[in-house]
């Protein structure tokens, strides 16, 4: 079970998956998995891929190598760096699936995001899951089950992931990458359990800063000016927070995708080996078009966080009397408790109430692709505009 060891927090899942991969078992041909963000749901599922791949246990590694660098044979992926996957993109997809596999024992395909995908689009995969090849097995992704068609989860098999527990990502950073165990809880408890940002928050010192920056401009705002002010502020920390994660991946996949071709770093890339390179830049280029979209609804996430601890508590204060309530709690920024306790006293649980819809109201907008910077100015002066009232 060393190839899942990864995979934090979903040991009925991994078991699952482990059993369905065993060579001699025949696996569904469709499977969905759900789960919510930084759950672990691409990652769990192109280590599934890889394995349903391999001929063999002992293959397993070497395969998913070339699956995470996306240049294995026998992966397609359906991906979108947009708000929704298109028609002909799946329409594209579903040809490949009629391939046979090259090397492995199938031809995986991983559909991530599938709620991304309109009615016209699902109904072009929900043809190829009506009437599936012998040797081809759908993965789709997706926060949850009510996201897609009934008739496509009729045709999968389902599997659920759960939040994992900051206490098994702490250990997780602590143990396989080395993070000092103070830092890796601090890491796993500000990503809200997200396993991804986690490991980001705590190996990287300028990302921790910028949500600390984000986190304070939030807190800061007493006015209408400080509530336009800290919109452009927040504005410039999530293009430089996009800026350096998208570099920072771009790298990578590109050092792994070299290093699955057999090419050193830097190496030139032989004539035959170009498309796939090609293939892999303009997946770059498209991610970068939402990197910033990503970034503010990360600040956005933070916000959300912030503000349920001044919720918390300020109904901590307002019941401190009553028996049986407790006196303390546990706060997700808790390097920022006496700025939370001064806001929670001053704001109440009411006004804190209406702050987490504010935000909630934000995700949802930049979601319907409105400007980032409206709505940004909109959340912070509708948050000034209720505390005022």
């Amino acid at each position: 079970m060393d190839y899942w060891a990864e995979i934090v927090g979903q040991t009925e899942a991994v078991e699952t998956l482990h059993r369905a991969a065993e060579p001699g078992v025949v696996a569904a041909h469709a499977w969905l998995i759900t789960g919510p963000p930084g759950s672990g749901r691409s990652n769990l599922a192109f280590r599934f891929a890889a394995a349903l791949i391999a001929r063999t246990v002992e293959a397993r590694a070497s395969v998913f190598d070339q699956v995470r660098a996306r240049t294995h044979p026998d992966l397609g992926v359906l991906t979108t760096q947009k708000l929704l996957i298109d028609i002909q993109s799946a329409r594209e997809i579903v040809t490949t699936a009629h391939y046979a596999p090259a090397e492995g024992r199938y031809r995986v395909i991983v559909i991530e995001d599938a709620d991304r995908m309109p009615e016209r689009t699902s109904n072009v995969l929900l043809k190829a899951l009506e009437e599936p090849p012998e040797r081809t097995i759908w993965i789709l992704c997706a926060p949850s089950e009510a996201d897609l068609l009934p008739t496509i989860r009729s045709r999968a098999r389902s599997l659920r992931l759960v939040t994992p527990s900051p206490q098994d990502i702490a250990r997780l950073l602590h143990e396989r990458d080395g993070i000092d165990a103070a830092a890796a809880e601090r890491a796993a408890r500000l990503a809200q359990s997200h396993i991804g940002m986690a490991r980001r928050l705590a190996s990287d010192a300028d990302a921790l800063a910028r949500r600390d920056r984000s986190v304070q401009l939030a807190l800061g705002i007493a006015t209408l000016g400080d509530a336009m002010r800290a919109a452009a502020a927040l504005i410039k920390v999530a293009e430089a927070d996009a800026a350096a994660l998208t570099e920072e991946r771009d790298a990578r996949e590109r050092e792994d995708a070299m290093r699955s071709l057999g090419l050193a770093s830097g190496a030139a890339i032989p004539p035959q080996m170009r498309a796939q390179m090609r293939a892999l830049e303009e997946d770059q280029k498209r991610r970068a078009t939402r990197s910033l979209r990503d970034g503010i609804d990360r600040i956005l996430t933070d916000l959300l966080s912030v503000f349920r601890d001044i919720v918390l508590q300020a109904l901590i204060l307002e019941h401190s009397g009553n028996a049986g309530t407790p006196s303390t709690i546990e706060l997700i920024n808790r390097e920022e408790a006496a700025q939370i306790t001064e806001r929670a006293e001053r704001w109440g649980a009411v006004r804190a109430l209406a702050a987490v819809s504010a935000v909630e109201t934000a995700r949802e907008r930049l979601g319907r692709g409105i400007t980032p910077g409206l709505v940004l100015e909109a959340l912070f002066a509708g948050i000034i505009a209720e505390t005022e009232a």
